[in-house]
């Protein structure tokens, strides 16, 4: 019995030795597989590389592809990379599915060349750019963020990450890239301006952006305004006023640095000051009759009527076409009227709100649709208004001229007299 189990380990052991071949005789097989394949690869990479260039320069892009699927199937890259970069191959090689509308594709071959190439910027932008057209935003924002840690002084690999993130409502990210681009360079224009529309839009406050843009950009006068605008929407018009008169500083021509001044000392009750700087846009276009109206306005708040009235009547020089400077004449004897009027009224009084309905009465002739008064008196033109009642008890000098002006200093800002009317005895 023992002599069979020892016959049979020794016959085991004898095919097990014949099973395993010799470690010289693997490594000469390897060898020779691997001399057959750079014969190959000798003999077609330099082919295939040159139909694939051959094929991408005239726009075959089936053939590009077909081509370009054979060189990597032959790992033409691994034989020679000087010969056959694989950037190279892997790039173009998805580009050429891109211009068959298969996106899917070229990601499949984008993923395969970063296997090799993982720090590839080049592959990996072009893998962003299949995801987005595939419409995988989540995945095209995951590469742009490698790519921001693959080349982070890129402004450019920012800005579009800063775009994806401001189109998916992800302001506070958006922000984050936005600080690391102006570390960068902080005198960016764009990334400023996207700053604070981000601050707004994530509800947080934009106005150090503001500020900080226009310190750092003084010569930029639009930030210098746009700074201006934004202290007045939060009602910090006095903090707007030395930014604009700065801006006035560096462009006296500036019209809308005039006009938001005057805005601005408006807003605060500072009439006097708001009737300065509307006169300074007026030297700038002294032919724009609406800002003669403008410091019409300002100077009839202030209760100066004589400047309110000399104003108007330049509005009218200037188009009385319109009706517009009539109608501004019309107010202003309106609302001086309102507020010096005596109970019961008095001659002068009478005077100065016929004017002013004259005016009006004029003004809508010429096809005006501002403030008017005319209807209401016209409904208590007795009570009101002078007319033939009035007329018919004035002194006889004041019948031989034909016209009647107020006397009372209340009113010594009114300088022309009310013409009589036909009918007036």
């Amino acid at each position: 019995m023992n002599k069979v189990k020892i016959i049979t380990i020794a016959m085991g052991a004898l095919f097990l030795t014949m099973c395993v071949p010799p470690e010289g005789g693997r490594d000469k097989g390897l060898a020779k597989d691997k001399a057959k394949l750079d014969s190959l690869r000798k003999v077609r990479c330099p082919r295939l590389m040159s139909s694939a260039a051959e094929y991408y320069r005239n726009r075959d892009w089936k053939q590009t592809v077909r081509i370009y699927k054979e060189i990597t199937s032959l790992d033409c890259d691994e034989w020679n990379p000087v010969y056959a970069p694989p950037k190279e191959i892997y790039q173009y090689y998805a580009i050429a599915y891109e211009q068959l509308g298969r996106f899917d594709s070229s990601e499949f071959v984008l993923l395969d060349g970063l296997q090799k190439l993982p720090e590839s910027v080049d592959l990996r932008k072009r893998l962003a750019y299949a995801y987005k057209r595939q419409g995988k935003k989540d995945r095209e924002i995951i590469e742009y963020e490698r790519l921001i840690d693959m080349a982070p002084d890129d402004i450019s690999i920012m800005n579009d990450l800063s775009k994806l993130y401001k189109d998916e409502g992800r302001y506070d990210d958006q922000i984050f890239i936005l600080q690391k681009i102006l570390k960068i360079n902080s005198n960016n224009e764009i990334a400023q301006s996207e700053l604070a529309l981000a601050f707004e839009s994530s509800g947080r406050d934009p106005l150090d952006v503001y500020r900080k843009r226009y310190d750092d950009n003084p010569d930029n006068l639009s930030y210098g305004l746009d700074y201006a605008d934004r202290l007045g929407r939060v009602d910090r018009y006095e903090d707007a006023i030395p930014v604009l008169k700065g801006v006035i500083s560096q462009d006296p021509s500036s019209k809308l640095a005039y006009r938001k001044l005057a805005e601005a000392n408006k807003a605060i009750d500072d009439l006097k000051a708001a009737a300065s700087a509307y006169e300074g846009l007026f030297k700038i276009d002294p032919r724009d009759s609406r800002i003669a109206i403008d410091i019409s306005n300002v100077y009839l708040e202030d209760n100066e009527y004589g400047k309110a009235l000399r104003w108007a009547d330049k509005a009218v020089s200037l188009n009385g076409g319109t009706g517009d400077g009539y109608g501004q004449k019309g107010k202003v004897y309106y609302y001086g009227w309102d507020n010096i009027r005596k109970n019961p009224f008095t001659t002068d009084d009478r005077i100065v709100v016929k004017l002013a309905y004259n005016y009006f009465v004029k003004a809508e002739s010429k096809g005006f649709r501002g403030f008017s008064k005319r209807a209401w008196l016209e409904e208590n033109a007795k009570d009101i208004l002078y007319g033939k009642a009035q007329w018919f008890m004035a002194e006889d000098k004041v019948k031989r001229t034909r016209s009647v002006s107020p006397v009372l200093s209340d009113y010594d800002w009114v300088t022309e007299s009310l013409k009589a009317e036909v009918g007036w005895q």
